[in-house]
């Protein structure tokens, strides 16, 4: 059976979401999706091999989480140049290049958006290295504890791991220090 959207509509809108229902063909009742704007996350290393990670508190959880820098992408952005901005906003970090990893679907039940994910081996400290989001914890990680950090589960934004599997996929092992 082919599956067709025949009406969507608006329910619900706050400054983080639009609620949307979506009517399939031939199903009695509406699904409902999250309309959110994308967002980027970039897993980009220091010169002294450490993983640039924030430490934030999240309410959503009601706990600090230790995170790639990300956040959304804005009106009138590229995702290349929201990774940038997010990266010098969050931690006080450019890089030369970024490398598009993929983009993913951040869950195919409920939202619309996507994640683009990013990876520079090599970035370097702004000048003046005063972060914007006071809010957060620049945390810097040597690559070899990496691992340790999934495992334990100190590192646990489920999105943020497909990322750093995406970085491994393209680069191999090493990104994590496994190789």
């Amino acid at each position: 059976m082919a599956y067709r959207i025949v009406s969507t509509k608006t329910e619900f809108v706050t400054p983080w979401f639009e609620l949307i229902s979506k009517r399939v063909a031939g199903e009695a009742a509406p699904y409902y999706a999250l309309r959110m704007a994308d967002y980027v996350s970039v897993i980009a290393f220091t010169s002294q091999d450490e993983l640039i990670l924030v430490r934030q508190y999240r309410p959503a959880i009601e706990r600090p989480t230790l995170e790639l820098p990300s956040g959304h992408v804005e009106n009138g952005e590229t995702p290349v140049e929201s990774a940038r901005r997010e990266l010098a906003e969050e931690c006080g970090f450019d890089v030369p290049q970024l490398e598009l990893l993929g983009a993913l679907l951040s869950d195919t039940g409920r939202h619309e958006n996507r994640l683009w994910c990013y990876y520079s081996p090599q970035a370097t400290p702004l000048e003046t290295n005063r972060l914007v989001e006071s809010s957060l914890e620049r945390v810097l990680v040597p690559r070899s504890v990496v691992p340790q950090l999934l495992i334990s589960g100190e590192f646990d934004h489920a999105l943020h791991v497909a990322a750093l599997m995406l970085a491994m996929a393209r680069h191999g092992p090493k990104v994590l220090a496994l190789g």
